[in-house]
């Protein structure tokens, strides 16, 4: 497997060098993986790929898992495009629930393919946004 190109912390380039790789981990549902674990991955890939735009727009944020409120910082800063992704708000269950053993029933395949799809959503449109830059 070919060197990914790594960029400095600060550089939005490197938060969606991350993001993909969340982002093929969730793709990749070895047998064995647990979907909730595939989950986790999809949100890590959508709240990394937010916050590579909240990086080039000089935007400072908390670190959290809750998607809609960094959305909602990018949005405040007029980046096109943010207020149609509220729906990866979705996601943020997944970041931490589905990391341990919990009392909620595992996601179905059904959520985990939607959870993907909503992941490469969030990533597609970060790294247009970068790309523009």
């Amino acid at each position: 497997m070919p060197e990914q190109t790594r960029y400095a912390p600060d550089d939005p380039r490197e938060w969606l060098v991350r993001a993909r790789s969340d982002l093929t981990l969730a793709r990749s549902a070895p047998s064995g993986v647990l979907l909730e674990d595939l989950c986790f991955h999809t949100q890590q890939a959508a709240e990394k790929a937010i916050k590579a735009v909240l990086i080039l727009h000089d935007v400072e944020f908390p670190y959290v898992h809750e998607l809609s409120r960094l959305l909602l910082l990018a949005e405040e800063r007029g980046v096109a495009g943010a207020q149609g992704l509220l729906g990866v708000a979705a996601l943020t269950r997944f970041a931490v629930s589905g990391r341990y053993p919990d009392r909620q029933p595992p996601p179905t395949r059904e959520v985990y393919e939607e959870a993907l799809v909503l992941a490469e959503a969030v990533v597609v449109w970060a790294e247009s946004i970068v790309a523009r830059s």
